[in-house]
């Protein structure tokens, strides 16, 4: 038997209430309608349910940035709009109804439903004095008469503050009722599938980081000319913060060291380490990665006697990471001087510079037990941690298996910045993911999101390939 809505696109939205959660069980009613559901979630939304259940639900890749793009390069919320048989909030903050009443389109959510002819439905949560107060009542009003907005009202009943009122999220099955009435009638917007968000079946990731602890470094550093001028490598941090957001989606508990960026970082869910050089980079790795340069790993180190040097370096020392994916843009150069004045502009100006030091190599040297000569003078770390570099070149990517070899990592991400679909600052990246043992997975196009979770399950594999007395390690580790 068919269900109400068999056939039909819809659109859940959801706000920062502490009632999100009861949207979960919403999509799973309105699934058994028969609805193709695809979740927009606010900015405050996934502070109470993670992206994760939803798209596990929905097979449907879940919107919670304005500008996000999907994997065919079309903008994700004006798909939704363009396609969705009805859009429903709910639940709807006192926030978003007086967003929505002044066309205010600071989320997915506001700007789906201002850019959609799709009918609207409404089931606002809150506390009981804000449904009440006028402001609360006018903005309701407003979607109603000037908008046409179905609005299921609250009911009554214990609230979140402690206190017992109206202001409850409607029961759900008089959400869905009022999805049916809105559509009934009315034609399948989309039928055909390619004009509606893609479906992700068998893609979507399950919490396979759970327990895991990722590091992450995003954007780009900056080596000071003098106090106000610097030098660096172009970097928008998108790609770094990309992976950051997909791990803790996939349940990891994540370490993001970020140098300059120009896009939100997750600092609500993740450790945010803020840097700026090459030096205060490397000192944060050290002391994220290994606790400093206290414990016997020094400066990759200093000198050969640390830990065992001449008479046997000992078999490992416990890791304090499972993966590091290091996606920062490092500068390669440095100014050999930068005086604490700022320099006279003249008619020219010659800066020497000097390399930095390849902090990714230092790393694989340090968790690998080698010094700087590739003697094995210290504790290798068990259990083995992932590490992921990248490798941004121009016009073509032989360097890259080298690049792999050199630095000693177990998979390389290299893209080419020259493409203009997948260079600085873009939505979308085209990479070639190179492994250890010499195998390459060219990818298509794809959302620097989808590009994150492809990296990861690399990740997760290498991670799962592990003895099972290295696995026991990690996760007794991680109950500490």
């Amino acid at each position: 038997m068919s269900g109400r809505l068999e056939g039909r696109l819809i659109a859940l939205g959801v706000t920062g209430s502490i009632a999100a959660y009861k949207a979960v069980e919403l999509l799973r009613l309105l699934t058994a309608e028969g609805a193709d559901v695809v979740v927009l979630l606010s900015p405050s939304a996934t502070r109470f349910v993670g992206p994760l259940t939803f798209a596990a639900l929905s097979r449907h890749a879940v919107e919670s940035e304005l500008m996000e793009l999907l994997p065919d390069g079309r903008i994700g919320h004006i798909v939704i709009a363009d396609s969705a048989d009805a859009v429903v909030v709910a639940p709807a903050t006192a926030h978003w109804l007086g967003a929505m009443a002044s066309g205010m389109a600071g989320d997915v959510v506001t700007a789906t439903c201002l850019a959609t002819s799709a009918p609207v439905i409404a089931a606002p949560a809150m506390d009981g004095d804000m449904w009440r107060h006028p402001a609360t009542s006018g903005n309701v009003e407003r979607l109603r008469t000037a908008f046409g907005y179905t609005v299921v009202e609250p009911g009554s009943g214990p609230l979140a503050s402690g206190q017992s009122g109206i202001g409850r999220l409607a029961d759900l099955p008089l959400i869905v009722d009022a999805v049916v009435a809105a559509v009934a009638g009315r034609p399948v917007r989309a039928p055909d599938p390619a004009a509606r968000p893609p479906r992700v079946d068998g893609v979507v990731r399950e919490p396979d980081l759970v327990g895991r602890h990722v590091v992450v470094t995003a954007g780009g550093t900056r080596e000071p000319i003098d106090p106000v001028r610097y030098i660096g490598n172009r970097s928008s941090g998108r790609m770094g913060v990309a992976i950051a957001e997909a791990a803790l989606d996939r349940g990891a508990r994540v370490t993001l060291i970020a140098a300059a960026t120009s896009v939100a970082l997750p600092d609500d869910r993740a450790a945010v380490i803020p840097v700026e050089t090459t030096g205060e980079l490397r000192a944060a790795l050290l002391a994220t990665l290994f606790g400093g340069a206290g414990e016997g790993f020094g400066d990759a180190m200093a000198g050969g006697a640390a830990n065992g040097a001449g008479g046997g370096a000992p078999e490992s020392a416990t890791a304090r990471f499972d993966a590091l994916v290091m996606a920062a843009a490092v500068s390669d150069f440095r100014p050999t001087q930068a005086p604490d004045h700022k320099l006279e502009r003249g008619a020219g100006m010659t800066l020497e510079l000097e390399p930095t030091p390849d902090l990714l190599a230092e790393v694989s040297r340090i968790t690998h037990g080698l010094d700087s000569t590739g003697a094995a003078t210290r504790l290798a770390l068990v259990p083995a941690p992932v590490l992921v570099g990248f490798a941004a070149e121009t016009g073509s990517l032989d360097r890259a298996p080298d690049k792999l070899r050199r630095k000693g990592v177990d998979l390389l991400v290299a893209n080419d910045v020259m493409d203009p679909d997948s260079g600085f600052g873009t939505e979308t990246n085209r990479v070639v993911i190179l492994d250890a043992d010499g195998g390459r997975d060219e990818l298509p196009l794809l959302s620097k999101r989808e590009v994150a979770d492809r990296v990861l399950d690399g990740v997760v594999a290498r991670m799962d390939a592990r003895t099972p007395a290295e696995q026991t390690g990690a996760m007794s580790e991680v109950s500490r």
